[in-house]
């Protein structure tokens, strides 16, 4: 057998659709921060007004996608049967820190440094005050939001509310398996994540001062989570209407009481998975190799868009003429070149800070945090 087909059969299978979720998602939030910030969209306006209108207020809820994939992958790595466990809380929830950080870190620096050139090419409410060491810190450990520290970079709280809700899912699983110690009860987790679900779309969704919390966005998260289990093909018939049930009536009762975009879309979401969440993609073809890389750039993309954005901004501000036309090929310079940044950034940043801080958690041997026996397997694996 060849080395060529050998590499073949050993192509990782992906999930393709997830990787089409995310990558669309991902280019309309860059976008949406182009609308909504300006000043380059300010030119446009007047020749396209509905489009950057749609793209600067209703293209936003496209982060409900990554809300829902994310509980549906952390759904996927924490228990992928729905079961209790406490094994490494701590563990787990340090490695999803490492994870989401030490990039998140970086791109906070770029995008400072961004402000402070972007500010002496023009004036707008999109460059930040410059940064505070203390405003720094917050970012660092993902408190910024709590602590009401003004976001360095567009999108900011998503990484924050991110880590909330995997931590708060890590301790949930945590304390359920502490209260049913060895005893299997497959149904107490999705009973659980349904009043979660049902707290936060019917209370704390509905109130934005929680808009820094995870209650405010578990509503979200919850429903992949239920689309995970409930997509299990080892479960019954009945125990899987019934988990899509318990996550679908919360979500009607919600948008009945009062209607919101952002909720009609994480349910049409968590229904999409549902039915081809665990299809697995070859990642063969044009077609599917370029929607795999977008989708696994796309935090790298979510992380480095706005300082490019905002250079190029101001790059267009200062230096070329406010003719709608000129300012829309800027538009379309910035949204290509957080794409081509994004990717660099995955593969010179992301990457190797990943590996490196992989590296010393692993000396620091941190899946023994917390484990109530030593003896016991049961290692948390993340995503």
């Amino acid at each position: 057998m060849t080395s060529a087909v050998l590499k073949k059969q050993h192509t990782p299978l992906q999930f393709g659709y997830i990787n089409l979720l995310k990558a669309v998602a991902a280019q309309l939030i860059v976008l949406h921060h182009l609308a909504f910030y300006g000043p380059m969209a300010d030119y446009v306006r007047p020749v396209f007004p509905d489009l950057i209108g749609w793209l600067g207020d209703s293209a936003r809820i496209a982060v409900q996608v990554f809300l829902v994939i994310g509980g549906f992958l952390a759904a996927k790595s924490l228990s992928p049967a729905g079961l209790p466990s406490h094994a490494s809380p701590l563990g787990a929830i340090w490695h999803r820190y490492t994870k989401l950080a030490p990039p998140f870190i970086a791109a906070t620096l770029v995008a400072a440094a961004a402000s402070a050139l972007a500010s002496r090419w023009m004036v707008h409410d999109s460059i930040s005050e410059p940064a505070t060491l203390a405003q720094l810190a917050a970012h660092a450990v993902l408190l910024h939001g709590v602590l009401d520290y003004p976001s360095l970079s567009a999108g900011a709280w998503y990484v924050a509310i991110d880590f909330q809700l995997y931590a708060a899912l890590v301790l949930l699983l945590w304390l359920a398996g502490v209260l049913v110690g060895k005893h299997v009860v497959r149904w107490l987790m999705p009973l659980l994540v349904a009043v979660g679900i049902t707290m936060s779309l019917l209370h704390f969704n509905l109130d934005a001062e929680w808009d820094s919390w995870a209650p405010y966005f578990f509503g979200s998260y919850g429903l992949g989570l239920m689309a995970w289990w409930g997509s299990d093909p080892a479960r019954k018939p009945g125990a899987i209407t019934l988990i899509m049930l318990a996550a679908l009536l919360p979500a009607l009762a919600g948008l009945v009481l009062e209607f919101r975009s952002r909720i009609a879309l994480a349910l049409l979401v968590a229904s999409v998975l549902f039915v081809c969440g665990r299809i697995r993609t070859a990642s063969d073809g044009n077609g599917w190799a370029a929607i795999n890389k977008l989708g696994k750039i796309s935090y790298s993309v979510f992380l480095i868009h706005f300082p490019v954005c905002l250079l190029v901004n101001a790059g267009f501000t200062r230096f070329v003429d406010p003719e709608p036309e000129l300012q829309m090929l800027g538009m379309l310079l910035a949204w290509s070149s957080s794409l081509l940044a994004g990717a660099a950034f995955h593969r010179w940043v992301e990457l190797p800070l990943s590996r490196a801080v992989q590296f010393l958690s692993d000396k620091i041997d941190t899946r023994d945090w917390l484990k109530p026996d030593s003896g016991r397997a049961g290692v948390v694996t993340l995503r």
